[in-house]
């Protein structure tokens, strides 16, 4: 080995041994991978480091590596105060902490860089690790619009711009995903496929990235009906995948009509006078002219497919036909048929027709009949009930509460709302008939006592009062009522008042009674043998007035069987004295009847009977 061989395996072993050195980690730094951070935040960047030998000179650096250079940004030794750079893009924003934290504040997206952090322990060496810095912002809400012009043809050799999604201000770049009827549709950038999406991409000067995306179909008559959306798909911290929804379109797809539908609108059947609405339309896109006839005849009121019949008659009932014309598939059947009934009644013909007047106990019978479009019902009413269902209303023996006013009604059960109905009157004539008469009440003799006499009869009855006052007259449905007032004389107490009535056919009264009003007195009086009786009994109460005479009678009774058992015992001559009664009284007297009867008990009893007899009286 020459000396130039030799001195050149020196060197090489010198410099392996200094890189062992380097690598064998003397100074080891710490920092994490990656560091996520949203926009206009703070980050902070944390680095740790171990030596092998401490040094009281270690300094920290920190870098920006870009373009394959480094910049330093901010540093700190042990011992000293934290400083940062000056000319740096993070001038201003960023510190370094005692634990040579670099914080850097307000971040923008420029500030997506690589940071080293970089440890000079002395004789330990020097040691270094890199960190990376991940900006985040959340792009806005994607929004869909719809091309200029007015509508797609089905059946183009070339895709048609279905529309262009946006989406603005995102970091990093989003992504954008289109769907129809809610599945996503494969992104395809191939301008010759049928269906493919045109995306292009703005970086703004702030940084953050718009989108923008257009989709290009050749659409079939299976998407008249579908609708579009595109989504922004874009990336947050933790890994987060986030999506936001724009509004939806649909397409103006225009496509030949294969067939047509000729529909009647109205939902109940069609009456007379009702508004008919008529719809021919075909599965096209535009709607083709179309043509209408009735009964062969063409007819001209038809406007974009519908036709209106308006306050229909009997006479429109008929065969409608609809005929679309659509150039773009003139082998097409494009015709619809609708046969229109127009359901009908006629008026009701009642016989006999005119207003009926019989006399009182007669017999009456009306007729009714009508024609119809369909099964029909004929009903007879007074008010709201039902007197026949058959046309025939027969009533026999008419009395007063039989006038008024019946209908016949005719109606068609199928058809809601379609009737018809014509009106009679019967009038019953006959003497005056007054209804059961109401007594009148009132407090004491000579107050006002108002009485109503409420009379059937026609002719309408004339009133005559006895006594007689103020009289006021109305009718109440068939009836006619007098009312009167007058003061409640002794007279009146005593007879009532009569009300008489009359007309040609004859007369009818009746008496009204005036009476005081009492309360019932609970309380009674004891007779001889204890039954209580009523103190007093209204003259209108007839069971009261029955039980008082019940009672006179039986005290009558008890008083000649006392006085008969007296008689008696005068005819055997017993004695009356005291000392007889005390024999009596202890048993020697065993054989004969012995009655007592006291003076003062007699008188009671006598003025009890007196008093009751005076009070029936």
């Amino acid at each position: 080995m020459d000396g130039i061989t030799l001195g050149r395996t020196t060197l090489l072993c010198t410099l392996l041994l200094w890189a062992f050195q380097v690598c064998s980690g003397a100074v080891t730094v710490k920092v994490a991978p990656t560091v996520e951070v949203l926009k206009g935040e703070t980050a902070k960047l944390l680095c740790t480091y171990t030596v092998s030998t401490s040094s009281s000179n270690t300094i920290v650096d920190w870098f920006i590596v870009e373009q394959g250079g480094r910049k330093r940004v901010a540093f700190r030794s042990v011992s000293g105060e934290g400083q940062s750079d000056s000319d740096t893009p993070l001038t201003g924003r960023v510190t370094i902490g005692e634990d040579f934290t670099l914080t850097i504040s307000s971040v923008k997206t420029s500030d997506e860089l690589a940071f080293c952090c970089q440890v000079t322990a002395g004789p330990a060496g020097v040691g270094e690790a890199i960190t990376n810095l991940k900006v985040f912002f959340a792009p806005e809400k994607p929004e869909i619009t719809k091309p200029s012009t007015q509508a797609i043809s089905v059946g183009e050799l070339t895709s048609s711009e279905i529309g262009t999604c946006v989406t603005m201000n995102g970091h990093p770049q989003p992504r954008i995903i289109w769907f129809k009827d809610d599945q996503p549709l494969p992104e395809v950038k191939d301008r010759k496929e049928k269906t493919f999406m045109s995306p292009s991409l703005v970086k703004e000067a702030s940084g953050l990235f718009t989108l923008k995306s257009s989709l290009y179909m050749q659409p079939t008559k299976a998407d008249k009906d579908s609708v579009f959306q595109c989504t922004v798909e874009y990336s947050m911290p933790g890994d987060q995948i986030k999506q936001k929804k724009s509004d939806t379109i649909t397409i103006n797809l225009n496509y030949p009509s294969e067939k047509a539908t000729f529909s009647l609108l109205n939902t109940d059947p069609v009456k007379e006078g009702d508004t008919v609405n008529l719809k021919c339309e075909t599965d096209g896109n535009p709607q083709p002219e179309i043509d209408f006839t009735k009964d062969g005849k063409a007819i001209n009121q038809g406007q974009g497919g519908l036709l209106t019949l308006k306050s229909v008659k009997r006479t429109d009932a008929g065969e409608y036909k609809c005929t679309a014309t659509d150039f773009d598939n003139l082998d097409a059947d494009l015709s619809g048929v609708i046969t229109l009934s127009v359901h009908y009644i006629d008026p009701v013909s009642v016989i006999p027709a005119e207003p009926q007047v019989v006399m009182l106990g007669d017999n009456v019978e009306w007729q009714c009949k009508t024609k119809a479009s369909a099964s029909h019902t004929v009903h007879w009413k007074k008010g709201s009930e039902v007197l026949s269902q058959d046309g025939t209303l027969s009533i026999q023996d008419v009395s007063y509460d039989k006038a008024g006013e019946y209908m016949c009604v005719a109606a068609i059960p199928s058809v809601p709302g379609l009737t018809a109905e014509a009106g009679v009157n019967l009038t019953v004539k006959g003497k005056p008939m007054i209804e059961p008469p109401a007594a009148g009440e009132v407090g004491k003799e000579g107050d006002t006592v108002t009485l109503k006499c409420s009379a059937y009869g026609f002719p309408a009855p004339q009133f005559t009062w006895k006594p007689s006052g103020t009289e006021s007259v109305s009718l109440e449905g068939d009836k006619v009522v007098s009312t009167m007032t007058l003061p409640a004389t002794a007279e009146v107490m005593k007879d009532g008042v009569t009300c008489e009535v009359s007309n040609e056919h004859g007369t009818d009264s009746k008496s009204f009674p005036v009476f005081l009003k009492r309360a019932i007195d609970s309380s009674a009086e004891v007779l001889l043998s204890g039954n209580p009786v009523l103190k007093s009994a209204d003259k209108q109460q007839g069971g009261s007035s029955g039980v008082v005479i019940a009672v006179v009678v039986c005290v009558l009774l008890l008083l000649l069987l006392v006085a008969l058992i007296y008689c008696l015992n005068k005819k055997r001559k017993l004695p009356c004295s005291k000392k007889d009664k005390k024999e009596v009284a202890s048993g020697e007297v065993n054989n004969d009847i012995v009655v007592e009867m006291k003076t003062d008990k007699a008188n009671e009893e006598a003025g009890l009977l007196n008093k009751k007899l005076s009070t029936e009286q």
